[in-house]
């Protein structure tokens, strides 16, 4: 008797530990350590979120979903759009719109449509460790979609980037589902710029919004001078290690599933995640927008924090009323824009933009990527781009790193 009880009351007290540690957890405490980022370098992003939202948009001169603030688009800008039935389901609808503000043309892809199953066939189409790439691993099916998309607007693409008088950087943007297609997209045009007419690493961005898990750990660090990953607050998808495939096959149960990998998650060790090469992870350096604080209601003036993690990124799932909320473009975009105007009109501390000391940076995983990858982390770009790439690898892998 006396050891029955004893047992239950481990089992109580080992429930009511992992209970406080889930619902003590904020998703701002991921971030903590990470500097400002500066309204320059955030502020492509806001206008970024319009041009997505503007691929939903049947015709941007007569807008239906206009958000706070309308889209400040030029409508006759957006030189082509391409829906369901062009695609033929081996891409989500994208838009092509020339910035000539800013210099820039941008193929946008937007998110999933929870009623089209080609959009399902896509996230379905992996298993962990199935597609390899660049000495990484990637999602299989999200990178079938990126080819899909190159191999039918590369001519396209190259011809408007010629036209412009090759000035223009080439911007590649997504949500969700579309900013998975969009990194893998970036990844491959960086190494095969030939289809681009040989456009330089430097002149191509990806922007990802509430991306999904897309690719490994040695490949989001690698290539975070490419990828920009922009994540609010509690958001789910980013933070999710269950495989894609689950998590669409339970759309309609997601408080159920998230409840599960959150149990899951907080018994399998993080030195024993980090390990395994296969996992895949939001790519690139991430922007995370802040505007809840723990235990107080409603909104604050957003802040937002950037960094190149290496140890693990977002690897927590945080049990909120705003894990689902929190994944809306329109939602994003309100904050992003919201958080640009607050670091435009307030002074942030100069030293939020201080340079870490790479012998204070937490690079204690570069050593094991090293040894489990080898010389497959070497940039696959020209030695003009990189004249030094180990330096440029140790400063990359270093958190909270500025540009």
């Amino acid at each position: 008797m006396s050891v029955s009880c004893g047992v239950e009351w481990a089992v109580i007290l080992g429930c009511l530990r992992w209970g406080w540690k889930r619902c003590t957890y904020v998703s701002s405490d991921d971030s903590a350590n990470w500097p400002i980022a500066t309204p320059e370098e955030f502020e492509p992003i806001p206008r970024v979120c319009r041009i997505i939202l503007s691929v939903y948009e049947p015709d941007l001169h007569h807008p239906l979903y206009t958000p706070l603030g309308g889209y400040r688009l030029n409508p006759n800008w957006a030189i082509k759009r391409v829906d369901y039935e062009q695609t033929l389901g081996h891409a989500p609808p994208y838009l092509i719109y020339i910035d000539h503000d800013n210099k820039e043309i941008v193929l946008a892809i937007r998110g999933l449509n929870l009623v089209k199953d080609s959009d399902y066939k896509l996230l379905l189409d992996n298993q962990l460790g199935m597609q390899m790439f660049d000495g990484g691993y990637v999602h299989h099916g999200l990178l079938k979609s990126a080819i899909w998309i190159l191999n039918n607007e590369s001519e396209f693409l190259r011809r408007t980037w010629e036209e412009n008088g090759k000035e223009y950087k080439m911007v590649f943007a997504g949500h969700s589902l579309g900013a998975g297609v969009a990194s893998l997209l970036s990844l491959i045009v960086v190494n095969h710029t030939d289809m681009l007419g040989g456009i330089s690493r430097n002149s191509v961005r990806c922007y990802a919004v509430a991306p999904a898990r897309c690719m490994s750990l040695n490949l989001a660090v690698k290539y975070a001078d490419v990828i920009y990953s922009v994540v609010l607050q509690d958001d789910f998808l980013p933070r999710t290690p269950t495989p894609l495939e689950d998590i669409f096959e339970s759309i309609f149960c997601l408080p159920c599933l998230l409840f599960i990998a959150c149990l899951r998650d907080t018994f399998i060790s993080e030195d024993k995640k980090l390990r395994d090469p296969r996992r895949l992870y939001a790519p690139g350096r991430i922007y995370h927008i802040v505007e809840r604080k723990c235990c107080r209601c409603g909104r604050y003036p957003p802040e937002v924090r950037t960094g190149i993690p290496v140890d693990g990124r977002f690897e927590h799932v945080v049990l909120s009323c705003n894990a689902t909320s929190d994944h809306a473009i329109i939602w994003i975009e309100r904050e992003a824009e919201n958080a640009l105007e607050v670091s435009r009109n307030h002074i942030i501390p100069s030293n939020s933009f201080k340079r870490m000391p790479l012998n204070e940076c937490n690079c204690s995983h570069v050593e094991t990527e090293r040894a489990e990858y080898g010389d497959h982390n070497e940039p696959t770009t020209s030695p003009e781009t990189y004249k030094d790439a180990n330096t440029q690898k140790r400063t990359q892998r270093c958190i909270g790193q500025s540009h």
